[in-house]
């Protein structure tokens, strides 16, 4: 066959030649024309490289095309975006290879790898981290169960561990945890605790970041693709036992987890928590020839590159066509498209164009120039309309000028009747920096409630609203918006106002000032953020956590020296007169704050008691105080003895779900006490926590307080110490003597108490909730919204 086109390719090129040569001359010219021929033959497959290549790669774009289409675009739900695919022919790259599987919580894995995939963005992964929690947790006979976790990526894949999107977290009260790179520490940190109350949130039971008490956070090295996590004991969970002896680290997502004190010393965190965590991804090589589609382009990373549409498209940058970038039309939604209402906006590919209307110039957009006129009507009518406009302006400014001036008349006129004139000179008359009452002005309580903003409400009475307020300062504030006033005591309010203003106790809610320029006074008291001892005493939810015996006691032992204060330690005594649970605020870590003194009176110095009609709370009220409307330092104390009650029991101080005569929780403490076991009748929350000996001497106290003569009941002075004694020892100081006989009288005297009050025209309509006063109680001068 050689031979054959050897033969023709002389017989051709010998052609050209008509005249005979000689052999030698013949042979020489014909081996010429053979290399001339070897080189064509030789360069031609190159000719048509560029036809094969064109011809392969629309071939391997149609074949891609009609892959994708027929490739799960899903797993359960969540969406796969291209590179990434379920199967071998749905990928990219092997490395982007899925697997589904659809009964599992989290079906999507990672394919030949132990991570499953929870979503996608472009360049990054977000994984779940649950399965690599690192644990060390203390078993009984001094046994430690420890589980080390190895986070492992591909060794050469495109799959990295992103520092800047993860961190390093530990949790634990005695704890040491460390991240290790192929053997060698990377990071770690240490997190401690001395007690369960020095956690920041031990009264909230949440956080926000972790500071090293309870729970430590590092940062984590840039690009690592195998990880180990390691947690331990430094001192063997010895002084922390009691309550955590569980240490725990992992790798989580920033932002990804918000400790929560209850985590601590819990076996089975790993499968109580979801965390999850963020890899970074690329596609392999260099920018020589890219996976990116049509209408995007590419931008390098380290160890790849990754792609993105182009200005004025948006879709997957890794495809082409109708799954690729498509060209956004901004002119599609005429509410939202970016020229002018007068202009026409044209969509381009890419981009837009806005058309200004004939007679009009400007580029159209909204963020331009816009659509300007040219004509000189429209200058002519828009000089009318400017002097109408002037015209109407100052119509308007005249009418809101006389409009301001007769509502700073009505202020001045409320402020004179409500006393601010008696109220501004007692505060000249105030020693310099001595604490006294702030005025505020009407637009200030305005601005802080938003114009007393439904939204803001904190609670309503009887009485009026209590708004929430932000002062110009940044200070959080209750404002009492009252619904009445008596006119006839306005220099009593003043004079109350000055002197609750110098009330200086941790445990009483400070009145920072007042505002006269309304109809009704605003009061302006402190913020106390947690709620009414009432609301978590008998209105929790069943996850809402329940208040520890060790919580209630401190509480009626701040409420206790509070009242005391008031009685004794104030500059003018305090009777408060209406003591009960919902007037007890909780404040940060169950701080006890009595509040709301709308009843209350204050008590010349050489005066004991003080002749008032009956105001109070049924369920609270002082029998004493009742039958003889003679208010002493002692009604307070048989409230507090209610308290108390309920504070043992957590029953309401009325009920209908008791019998008619027990219905007085007042009755049926006393009928239990005297009648049952402690433990038939005492909170079973409280009994839990094996203290009996500090629920009967409680119990007992709160007998003491709720005696019908005043004269035989302690007073709040003692009721604190007692409580003090209580909270130190277990025990109270019991006088000598058999009460029994004392017990008996005072339990028929209340009976009988109960049943008069019962059957009384006072509560003959209903028996009244805890939250309501007296029907027929008058209000007195600081009487204010429940």
């Amino acid at each position: 066959m050689h031979d054959s086109v050897h033969c023709q390719c002389i017989a051709v090129f010998s052609s050209s030649y008509p005249n005979p040569t000689p052999t030698k001359v013949r042979k020489k010219r014909e081996r010429k024309h053979l290399i001339h021929m070897a080189y064509y033959l030789s360069v031609l497959p190159y000719l048509f490289l560029p036809l094969l290549l064109l011809f392969n790669s629309t071939t391997t774009a149609f074949s891609l095309s009609n892959t994708i289409n027929s490739c799960p675009s899903h797993c359960n739900a969540v969406d796969i975006p291209f590179p990434f695919g379920i199967g071998p022919h749905c990928a990219a790259l092997p490395a982007f290879q899925l697997s589904c599987q659809p009964s599992h919580p989290q079906p999507l894995l990672l394919h030949n790898t132990a991570l499953r995939v929870l979503n996608f963005t472009n360049g990054q992964l977000i994984v779940d981290s649950t399965p690599f929690i690192a644990t060390d947790c203390a078993l009984p006979h001094h046994h430690h169960q420890r589980t080390l976790a190895t986070i492992s990526l591909p060794p050469h894949g495109p799959f990295t561990l992103s520092g800047a999107s993860n961190s390093f977290i530990a949790v634990g009260c005695d704890t040491v945890a460390a991240l290790a790179e192929s053997g060698t520490f990377a990071t770690g940190c240490v997190s401690l605790c001395a007690t369960k109350e020095s956690l920041v949130v031990s009264r909230s039971g949440r956080g926000g970041g972790c500071s090293g008490v309870g729970c430590c956070e590092a940062t984590i090295p840039e690009g690592r693709r195998l990880l180990s996590v390691g947690a331990s004991s430094m001192f063997g969970y010895a002084n922390v036992s009691t309550f955590n002896n569980c240490s725990y680290a992992f790798l989580v997502k920033r932002g990804g987890y918000v400790f929560d004190q209850h985590h601590l010393g819990m076996m089975d965190f790993p499968r109580r928590v979801s965390i999850s965590m963020r890899l970074n991804w690329v596609i392999p090589g260099d920018l020589s020839f890219t996976l990116c589609g049509d209408n995007s382009y590419s931008f390098p990373l380290f160890h790849g590159y990754l792609c993105n549409c182009s200005h004025g498209y948006s879709g997957n940058p890794y495809l082409n066509g109708s799954h690729g970038c498509q060209d956004i039309d901004e002119c599609q939604d005429p509410q939202t498209n970016p020229c002018v209402s007068s202009a026409r906006c044209r969509n381009r590919v890419p981009g837009y164009k806005c058309e200004c209307p004939f007679g009009s110039r400007g580029d159209g957009t909204r963020a331009g120039s816009g659509c300007k006129k040219i004509f000189q009507i429209v200058e002519a009518i828009l000089g009318t309309g400017m002097g109408i406009g002037a015209m109407l302006f100052c119509g308007l400014w005249f009418y809101f000028v006389l409009r301001n001036r007769a509502l700073i008349k009505l202020k001045e006129q409320y402020f004179r009747q409500n006393g601010g004139l008696l109220l501004k000179q007692q505060v000249s008359n105030r020693e310099a920096g001595a604490d006294c009452a702030r005025i505020f002005s009407k637009e200030e309580l305005e601005q802080a409630t938003h114009k007393y903003d439904e939204s803001r409400i904190l609670g309503t009475g009887g009485y009026g609203t209590v708004y929430k307020g932000v002062l110009e300062d940044g200070t959080v504030v209750a404002i009492k918006k009252s619904r009445v006033m008596d006119r006839t005591q306005i220099d009593q309010f003043i004079n109350e106002v000055v002197i609750l203003t110098q009330i200086n106790h941790r445990n009483v809610v400070k009145l920072l000032g007042c505002c006269l320029e309304t109809e009704v006074p605003l009061l302006v008291y402190e913020f106390i953020p947690n709620g009414t001892l009432y609301s978590h005493l008998h209105e929790k939810s069943p996850s809402s956590p329940r208040i520890a015996w060790s919580d209630r006691l401190h509480i009626a032992i701040e409420t206790a020296e509070a009242l005391a204060y008031l009685h004794s330690a104030a500059s003018m005594p305090v009777f408060h007169r209406d003591v009960k649970s919902s007037n007890i605020l909780l404040g940060d870590n169950l701080t006890a704050k009595v509040s709301d003194f709308g009843i209350s009176r204050l008590v010349p110095l050489d005066q004991t008691q003080v002749p008032t009609l009956v105001q109070g709370t049924f369920g609270y009220l002082d029998p004493e105080y009742f039958q003889t409307s003679q208010l002493t330092s002692k009604s307070d104390v048989y409230s507090f003895g209610v308290v108390l009650v309920e504070l043992l029991t957590g029953h309401k101080p009325v009920s209908t779900e008791r019998s008619r005569e027990d219905s007085n929780l007042a009755v049926y403490f006393l009928t239990s006490l005297k009648c049952k076991d402690l433990r038939e009748f005492i909170d079973r929350d409280v009994m839990r926590e094996d203290n009996v000996e500090q629920l009967k001497s409680v119990a007992e106290l709160a007998r003491k307080c709720l005696l019908l003569r005043g004269d035989k009941r302690p007073s709040m002075k003692e009721v604190a110490q007692e409580l003090v004694l209580i909270a130190s020892f277990g025990r109270c100081h019991h006088d000598g003597g058999d009460h029994e006989v004392e017990k008996q009288e005072e339990f028929d005297h209340l009976l009988t108490f109960s049943k008069s009050l019962s059957s009384s025209s006072l509560s003959s309509s209903a028996i009244l909730g805890p939250q309501e006063s007296l029907p027929h109680a008058l209000p007195a001068t600081l009487d204010l919204a429940r």
